[in-house]
């Protein structure tokens, strides 16, 4: 069985990491989104919160588990049977980053491989503070977010 995760912090969840779990499901028989707790920042939404959207928006989509973790990805990796960790990139911004934890994973773990997934043009430019920041002053998130959680956002963002 080939099983992967797909990393990141989701908050909110945008159109964007949608694609990238979508095309992935069809990749690989099953894919783990992993929404990292992360000490160093205050997420607007909580982790259970992040990993309820996240299900929510991908329960049509049978082979995707979601789950939440902190620590080292390569263990979440290595407790899942995961031989493969997927990551999105929007720009040639994204991969000089990417490419460094991709380095620092594979001497970690070298069983584990990092495989880059392009984003699709129409979300190239996506980004959960992009999102944030279009919602804190009150413009339209229609097509940035899955539907499902327009509403999810907004109200949280009003606080």
């Amino acid at each position: 069985m080939r099983v992967a995760i797909y990393p990141g912090s989701f908050d909110p969840v945008t159109n964007g990491h949608l694609d990238i779990i979508t095309r992935g499901s069809k990749v690989f028989d099953k894919l783990i989104v992993g929404v990292l707790v992360n000490i160093d920042k205050v997420g607007l939404f909580s982790i259970e919160e992040r990993v309820e959207l996240i299900k929510r928006v991908t329960s049509h989509l049978e082979n995707v588990e979601v789950v939440s973790f902190n620590g080292l990805l390569v263990d979440l990796a290595k407790k899942n049977n995961a031989r493969v960790i997927l990551k999105g990139l929007r720009a040639v911004s994204d991969f000089e980053y990417e490419f460094q934890m991709a380095l620092m994973n594979s001497q970690l773990d070298a069983e584990v491989e990092t495989l880059f997934m392009t984003t699709s043009a129409a979300n190239s430019f996506l980004s959960s503070s992009s999102v944030k920041q279009v919602a804190k002053f009150g413009g339209d998130i229609k097509g940035l977010v899955p539907d499902e959680i327009i509403d999810d956002v907004i109200k949280k963002i009003k606080g």
